[in-house]
């Protein structure tokens, strides 16, 4: 009987009702596993940070993790063969100032955006993003560089002459990143998808899951959620678009593995199903971890 683990994210990357949203999901998914015939077991990100140890050989991990520590000691699994669903290399790609540069180097259509030090005042003065949302009377997006929000202040929106406090207040609590997203003007869309395609759905922000979604040429939203995930190597992925037109979509975040709350049991059965198809097209590969059938609590 082949095992698969759960890797559940850490409580702090997933602040509100987020918190029990992704715990959701996760085990939404391990049950389709159970159904199928696989042992299934599950693992906190924190019993990860400085150790692989805990974690017992499997045919298949999937992925929640989210944080640099824990994200950098599953890469010794994912180098050593191991079949990971998100794989940290993915999901480390996923921290903006990772984010930002690569989605730029393949074209992705995205804010400009510069990543600064908060406790930098004079680099951030200097920003093109600040500079211009100034000339143009728009707000600027403060966020973190790092990891996702672990909070409501992690991502503000602020007039151009708000940044510097903006950015003081991240200084103040640590961070020592943040993004300065330029505003992208009309409705925004959250997506939710699963890399070949199997699953993909949308919504407008502000109308929710059950409201009115606004004209989008849906064959451009897919392109590019596809391209953006694709450019990360991400496999379960979520987001946000801005349509300042219907035809004109533009990417202003990418989140490895969101909670899939509004569409919960679709996204599940075809997570499941689409990570039993990548573990099968690895099990002929010699690694230690694709033969494992342990018995864990």
């Amino acid at each position: 009987m082949p095992l698969v683990v759960g890797l559940f994210r850490q409580a702090s990357y997933s602040p509100h009702q987020h918190r029990t949203n992704d715990t959701a999901i996760l085990d939404r998914t391990l049950e389709h596993f159970a159904a199928a015939g696989w042992a299934t077991a599950h693992l906190d990100e924190t019993t990860l940070v400085g150790s692989a140890a805990a974690l017992p050989p499997a045919a298949l991990y999937l992925s929640m993790c989210q944080g640099e520590a824990a994200s950098r000691t599953l890469l010794a699994l994912e180098s050593a063969g191991a079949t990971l669903v998100n794989r940290p290399s993915s999901v480390l790609g996923c921290h903006r100032h990772r984010l930002v540069p690569a989605l730029a180097t393949r074209g992705i259509r995205f804010p400009q955006t510069d990543i600064v030090d908060p406790h930098d005042a004079e680099a951030a003065a200097h920003s093109a993003v600040v500079r211009d949302a100034a000339a143009a009377e728009r707000p600027v997006w403060v966020k973190r560089g790092d990891v996702h929000a672990e909070r409501d202040e992690d991502v503000v929106c602020v007039p151009a002459h708000g940044v510097a406090d903006a950015l003081a207040a991240f200084a103040a609590r640590g961070i020592r990143r943040a993004a300065l997203q330029a505003h992208v003007s009309g409705p925004v869309l959250k997506f939710y998808g699963v890399a070949d395609g199997r699953f993909f759905r949308s919504y407008d922000s502000a109308a929710g899951p059950n409201g009115p979604r606004p004209d989008v040429d849906e064959t451009r939203l897919r392109a590019l959620a596809f391209s953006a995930a694709a450019a990360l190597g991400l496999d379960v992925f979520g987001g946000d678009v801005a349509l300042p037109a219907p035809d004109d979509p533009v990417l202003i975040d990418l989140n490895d593995w969101p909670s899939f709350a509004p569409f919960r049991d679709d996204a599940a059965r075809a997570i499941a199903a689409y990570a039993r198809d990548i573990a099968a097209r690895e099990r002929s590969d010699s690694s230690p971890f694709d033969t494992a059938d342990a018995d864990v609590a």
